[in-house]
Protein backbone atom coordinates (compact mmCIF):
# COMPACT_ATOMS: atom_id res chain seq x y z
CA UNK A 1 0.00 0.00 0.00
CA UNK A 2 1.71 3.35 -0.66
CA UNK A 3 1.89 6.50 1.36
CA UNK A 4 -1.15 7.82 0.14
CA UNK A 5 -3.47 4.76 -0.10
CA UNK A 6 -2.98 4.77 3.56
CA UNK A 7 -3.87 8.53 4.10
CA UNK A 8 -7.07 7.60 2.36
CA UNK A 9 -7.49 4.48 4.44
CA UNK A 10 -7.32 6.54 7.48
CA UNK A 11 -9.51 9.22 6.61
CA UNK A 12 -11.91 6.85 5.85
CA UNK A 13 -11.55 5.38 8.95
CA UNK A 14 -11.50 8.46 10.85
CA UNK A 15 -14.74 9.33 9.16
CA UNK A 16 -16.24 5.77 9.67
CA UNK A 17 -15.18 5.62 13.27
CA UNK A 18 -17.04 9.43 13.89
CA UNK A 19 -19.96 7.98 12.33
CA UNK A 20 -20.17 5.28 14.72
CA UNK A 21 -19.71 7.42 17.82
CA UNK A 22 -21.65 9.92 17.65
CA UNK A 23 -24.53 7.56 16.50
CA UNK A 24 -23.60 6.25 19.84
CA UNK A 25 -24.03 9.64 21.77
CA UNK A 26 -27.76 9.79 20.54
CA UNK A 27 -28.19 7.43 23.19
CA UNK A 28 -27.16 9.62 26.21
CA UNK A 29 -28.83 13.20 27.13
CA UNK A 30 -27.27 16.06 27.16
CA UNK A 31 -26.50 16.23 30.88
CA UNK A 32 -24.74 12.92 30.63
CA UNK A 33 -22.82 14.00 27.84
CA UNK A 34 -21.48 17.09 29.35
CA UNK A 35 -21.04 15.06 32.46
CA UNK A 36 -17.45 15.37 33.82
CA UNK A 37 -16.23 11.87 33.80
CA UNK A 38 -12.70 12.84 34.95
CA UNK A 39 -11.39 12.49 31.89
CA UNK A 40 -8.63 14.82 30.51
CA UNK A 41 -11.22 17.10 28.39
CA UNK A 42 -13.53 16.25 31.29
CA UNK A 43 -16.50 15.13 29.41
CA UNK A 44 -17.77 13.09 25.96
CA UNK A 45 -19.00 16.60 24.72
CA UNK A 46 -15.63 17.91 25.63
CA UNK A 47 -13.62 15.36 24.44
CA UNK A 48 -15.65 15.23 21.17
CA UNK A 49 -14.99 19.10 21.13
CA UNK A 50 -11.07 18.52 21.47
CA UNK A 51 -11.37 16.56 17.86
CA UNK A 52 -12.78 18.99 16.00
CA UNK A 53 -10.26 21.80 17.65
CA UNK A 54 -7.16 19.55 16.85
CA UNK A 55 -8.61 18.31 13.35
CA UNK A 56 -8.71 21.97 12.43
CA UNK A 57 -5.73 23.44 13.77
CA UNK A 58 -3.59 20.86 12.03
CA UNK A 59 -5.79 20.71 8.97
CA UNK A 60 -5.33 24.84 9.18
CA UNK A 61 -1.80 23.82 8.95
CA UNK A 62 -2.02 21.16 6.08
CA UNK A 63 -3.61 24.20 4.29
CA UNK A 64 -0.61 26.34 4.05
CA UNK A 65 1.33 23.33 2.64
CA UNK A 66 2.29 24.32 -1.12
CA UNK A 67 0.48 22.42 -3.02
CA UNK A 68 -2.36 24.42 -1.84
CA UNK A 69 -4.60 21.77 -1.39
CA UNK A 70 -7.98 23.14 -3.06
CA UNK A 71 -10.38 20.40 -0.67
CA UNK A 72 -8.72 22.84 2.57
CA UNK A 73 -10.50 25.70 1.29
CA UNK A 74 -13.50 25.24 4.06
CA UNK A 75 -10.58 25.04 6.45
CA UNK A 76 -9.14 28.65 5.64
CA UNK A 77 -12.37 30.00 6.43
CA UNK A 78 -12.81 28.95 10.14
CA UNK A 79 -12.00 30.83 12.91
CA UNK A 80 -8.69 29.53 14.69
CA UNK A 81 -9.39 27.82 17.91
CA UNK A 82 -8.31 29.50 21.00
CA UNK A 83 -7.38 26.81 23.05
CA UNK A 84 -7.47 22.95 22.92
CA UNK A 85 -10.24 22.36 25.65
CA UNK A 86 -12.37 25.09 24.02
CA UNK A 87 -16.33 24.17 23.81
CA UNK A 88 -16.54 25.03 20.02
CA UNK A 89 -20.77 23.50 20.22
CA UNK A 90 -22.62 23.13 23.52
CA UNK A 91 -24.14 19.95 21.87
CA UNK A 92 -23.81 16.80 20.27
CA UNK A 93 -26.62 17.30 17.40
CA UNK A 94 -24.46 21.14 16.50
CA UNK A 95 -20.90 19.45 17.00
CA UNK A 96 -22.09 16.25 14.27
CA UNK A 97 -22.81 18.47 11.97
CA UNK A 98 -19.47 20.27 11.82
CA UNK A 99 -17.88 17.09 12.41
CA UNK A 100 -19.77 15.30 9.42
CA UNK A 101 -18.23 18.83 7.36
CA UNK A 102 -15.29 18.09 8.71
CA UNK A 103 -14.90 14.48 8.09
CA UNK A 104 -15.40 14.79 4.37
CA UNK A 105 -12.79 17.66 3.83
CA UNK A 106 -10.58 15.15 5.40
CA UNK A 107 -11.79 12.46 2.95
CA UNK A 108 -11.06 15.13 0.46
CA UNK A 109 -8.36 15.86 0.66
CA UNK A 110 -7.04 12.94 1.33
CA UNK A 111 -7.33 12.16 -2.15
CA UNK A 112 -5.94 14.93 -3.31
CA UNK A 113 -2.32 14.70 -1.53
CA UNK A 114 0.05 13.13 -4.07
CA UNK A 115 3.48 11.04 -3.09
CA UNK A 116 5.64 14.11 -3.87
CA UNK A 117 3.38 16.56 -1.69
CA UNK A 118 4.27 13.81 1.07
CA UNK A 119 8.08 14.34 0.80
CA UNK A 120 7.32 18.51 1.93
CA UNK A 121 8.93 19.65 5.15
CA UNK A 122 6.06 21.64 6.90
CA UNK A 123 7.00 25.26 8.97
CA UNK A 124 4.08 25.84 11.89
CA UNK A 125 4.15 27.30 14.82
CA UNK A 126 2.03 25.59 17.67
CA UNK A 127 -0.58 26.87 19.67
CA UNK A 128 1.57 28.36 22.43
CA UNK A 129 4.00 29.92 19.57
CA UNK A 130 6.83 27.32 19.18
CA UNK A 131 7.67 26.88 15.74
CA UNK A 132 9.06 24.01 13.88
CA UNK A 133 9.78 22.37 10.61
CA UNK A 134 8.62 18.68 10.03
CA UNK A 135 8.19 16.07 7.73
CA UNK A 136 4.71 16.50 6.17
CA UNK A 137 4.28 12.67 6.12
CA UNK A 138 5.15 12.26 9.78
CA UNK A 139 2.45 15.05 10.71
CA UNK A 140 -0.35 13.48 8.95
CA UNK A 141 -0.02 10.45 10.50
CA UNK A 142 0.08 12.30 13.82
CA UNK A 143 -3.07 13.79 13.22
CA UNK A 144 -4.78 10.24 12.20
CA UNK A 145 -2.65 9.15 15.03
CA UNK A 146 -4.42 12.59 17.75
CA UNK A 147 -8.10 10.85 16.31
CA UNK A 148 -7.70 7.48 17.61
CA UNK A 149 -6.15 8.30 20.75
CA UNK A 150 -8.88 10.64 21.80
CA UNK A 151 -11.55 8.27 19.83
CA UNK A 152 -9.79 6.00 22.43
CA UNK A 153 -11.23 7.99 25.41
CA UNK A 154 -14.32 8.69 24.01
CA UNK A 155 -15.41 4.70 23.55
CA UNK A 156 -14.34 3.97 26.76
CA UNK A 157 -16.07 7.08 28.69
CA UNK A 158 -19.33 5.66 26.21
CA UNK A 159 -18.34 2.44 27.99
CA UNK A 160 -18.70 3.51 31.24
CA UNK A 161 -22.26 5.32 30.36
CA UNK A 162 -23.25 1.73 29.15
CA UNK A 163 -22.89 2.07 25.39
CA UNK A 164 -21.04 -0.55 23.76
CA UNK A 165 -20.61 0.74 19.79
CA UNK A 166 -18.47 -3.19 19.16
CA UNK A 167 -16.04 -2.76 16.47
CA UNK A 168 -13.62 0.12 16.12
CA UNK A 169 -10.12 -1.40 14.74
CA UNK A 170 -8.84 -0.18 11.67
CA UNK A 171 -8.82 -3.72 10.38
CA UNK A 172 -12.30 -3.71 9.48
CA UNK A 173 -11.37 -1.47 7.16
CA UNK A 174 -8.14 -3.02 5.32
CA UNK A 175 -8.88 -4.40 2.50
CA UNK A 176 -7.95 -7.96 1.96
CA UNK A 177 -4.77 -8.78 -0.72
CA UNK A 178 -6.75 -10.25 -3.03
CA UNK A 179 -9.03 -7.07 -3.45
CA UNK A 180 -6.08 -4.79 -3.72
CA UNK A 181 -4.52 -7.06 -6.29
CA UNK A 182 -7.85 -7.54 -8.23
CA UNK A 183 -8.00 -3.39 -8.24
CA UNK A 184 -4.75 -2.89 -9.47
CA UNK A 185 -5.14 -5.16 -12.22
CA UNK A 186 -8.25 -3.01 -13.35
Amino acid sequence: MSRTDHICLMATYNQWMNAKIYGATRCLSDDELSADRKAFFKSILGTLNHLAIGDTVWLKRFAKHPADHSALEPVRQLCDPESLDQLLFFTVPELSVHRERLDQIIVEWAHSITESDLDHTLHYASMKGVVSDKDFYSLVMHFFNHQTHHRGQVTTLLSQAGIDIVDTDLVFLIPSKSCVEKKARH
